[in-house]
């Protein structure tokens, strides 16, 4: 396969179909395809070369979907640019990947101003919106190109660099390739069992590979891509209501938001057969909820990771509704067909079920490497395996548990806390929306484990209250020995909860 095979299929079944609605209007398939065609007929002509990478600073946009569409169809390279990052973080990415040519919305233009001081590389400037000064004009480049020939990436051929974040030293660039992508999508969808068309809605930041990988999933099924930006419960409600939303990809925290929101104003969520998450295990209640209102939606959680394209494992929607086997939705499913997974002590060796491990995985959606850093490649694909740094355990039936990130493992007293079995317990407590635990330094334990919790609307909790409550259902060592009440947690753009804010907080 390569990734715009299932464009071309499209157009030739049902060309005037909608295939993107997104601020900027509509196009069916035939226009989009024409205009993929296009783009990348004028970014070679701009002199950009196989390989060459290609720079999209954008909301959520179908000129996003374009720009990502027309690297693949003349053998370019995406390098989507996280918008919230500094312009310090951007410039390194740029200057690192040697991008040559960046797409960026007139939200943008500021931003894309200050990189082209900062970063000689940069060449040309594209804007998607109203032609600006020492920009190119989007719509003036598509108009004036012929259709380029689709190179069809598939295999090997590098599509996108996505870079992670840099928490832990320089940001680094993950080399995906076509056919990663297509393994990850059609595993995912076989494990899973859902392969049919949808409208499909996006509403996570298309730069996260999560997402941008739902795109390839979408054009393999010939679906309606329907693009919002950031997620803001009612604009997601009245989407779905408005055109009949089908699937979307969410993280627990806007289920229980959406589901919510749908209780409380009437919102007919009612066309929903899939919903698809992932960045933490749902709990209990929030399925409940969720089954309550929309007794015929599925529901699929995906686990994995940018360098893993991204999935690895998938619970699949009747493990959701095992009623006799309510432990699943603790697990992140089963090794998705596509993939292996182990858990292994510190020399790599495996370990016996039911024990805590790091989770490495291998298959063909595992990445080519780190742009530019040979070491950090070899040291994460040592033995040809991902090493995922999470820790966790897989049960006699092959089910997987993620207990905690390496790097989140709280060390209290000399015994190890895993911060995702905290959470879990205290999420089951009535009055919690939402939680996150975290280890900070401490003169007489080395660290504690301490609580950040989010009360529901209108209740009244002590940390003392919530410390018996979790002291009844782990050990009590484990338990917070310190609580703090917030109004809100930290978030990424995906809206998974940023610890390492948290953490900073509290180290000073």
């Amino acid at each position: 396969m390569y990734i715009t095979q299932g464009l071309h299929r499209s157009l030739q079944q049902h060309p005037d179909a909608l295939a993107v609605r997104g601020p900027s209007g509509d196009r069916t398939f035939a226009e989009l395809a024409g205009r993929v065609a296009r783009l990348a007929s004028a970014l070679a002509a701009l002199g950009l070369r196989p390989g060459d990478r290609v720079g999209i600073i954008t909301a959520n946009s179908p000129e996003f979907v374009e720009t990502f569409l027309a690297c693949c169809w003349g053998g370019f390279t995406a390098a989507p640019v996280n918008t919230r990052w500094s312009l310090a973080e951007m410039a390194y990415q740029m200057n690192d990947a040697d991008i040559s040519v960046l797409v960026a919305d007139p939200d943008h233009l500021p931003r894309a101003r200050e990189l082209r001081e900062a970063c000689p590389v940069l060449r040309r400037l594209i804007a998607t919106g109203p032609q600006a000064d020492g920009f190119g004009d989007y719509e003036k480049f598509l108009a004036g190109s012929g259709p380029a020939p689709d190179v069809r990436a598939s295999g090997d051929a590098l599509v996108a660099i996505l870079y992670t974040g840099g928490t832990t030293g320089e940001p680094k660039g993950v080399m995906i390739s076509a056919g990663q992508l297509i393994t990850s999508a059609t595993g995912t969808l076989a494990t899973a069992g859902t392969p049919q068309a949808h409208r499909f809605l996006h509403t996570s930041p298309l730069y996260h590979l999560a997402s941008l990988a739902g795109v390839v999933q979408q054009v393999i099924l010939g679906s309606s891509h329907f693009i919002l930006g950031d997620f803001e419960t009612e604009a997601v409600a009245t989407a779905i209501e408005r055109e009949r939303i089908t699937s979307t990809t969410l993280v627990p925290v806007m289920i229980q938001r959406l589901v919510a929101h749908a209780r409380r104003t009437g919102a007919d969520l009612s066309s929903l057969r899939l919903i698809g998450y992932g960045a933490s295990p749902i709990s209990e209640s929030v399925l409940k909820d969720t089954l309550d209102l929309l007794p015929g939606v599925d529901l699929c959680q995906r686990y994995g990771m940018t360098e893993l394209g991204p999935v690895a494992t998938v619970l699949t929607p009747g493990d959701h509704r095992d009623a006799g086997h309510p432990h699943l939705l603790r697990s992140v499913g089963r090794a998705a067909l596509h993939a292996e997974i182990r858990v292994v002590d510190p020399g790599d060796r495996d370990v016996p079920a039911g024990e805590v491990g790091e989770i490495i995985v291998r298959g063909g959606n595992m990445m080519l490497g780190y742009w530019k850093k040979p070491e950090a490649t070899k040291e994460a694909l040592r033995g040809g395996w991902m090493h995922t740094g999470d820790l966790g355990y897989v049960d006699s039936d092959g089910y997987v548990y993620v207990v905690d990130r390496l790097k989140d493992m709280i060390v209290s007293g000399g015994e190890n806390v895993y911060s995702a079995e905290v959470e879990q317990v205290l999420g089951r407590h009535p009055d919690v929306d939402a939680c996150a635990v975290i280890g900070v330094p401490d003169p007489e334990w080395g660290e504690r484990v301490h609580a950040v919790v989010v009360p529901s609307r209108g209740a009244e909790l002590t940390g003392e209250e919530i410390r018996e409550f979790c002291a009844r259902s782990i050990a009590r060592y484990k338990a917070p020995r310190t609580v703090d009440f917030a109004e809100e947690l930290p978030r990424s753009a995906v809206g998974k909860i940023l610890k390492r804010t948290l953490r900073e907080r509290y180290r000073g």
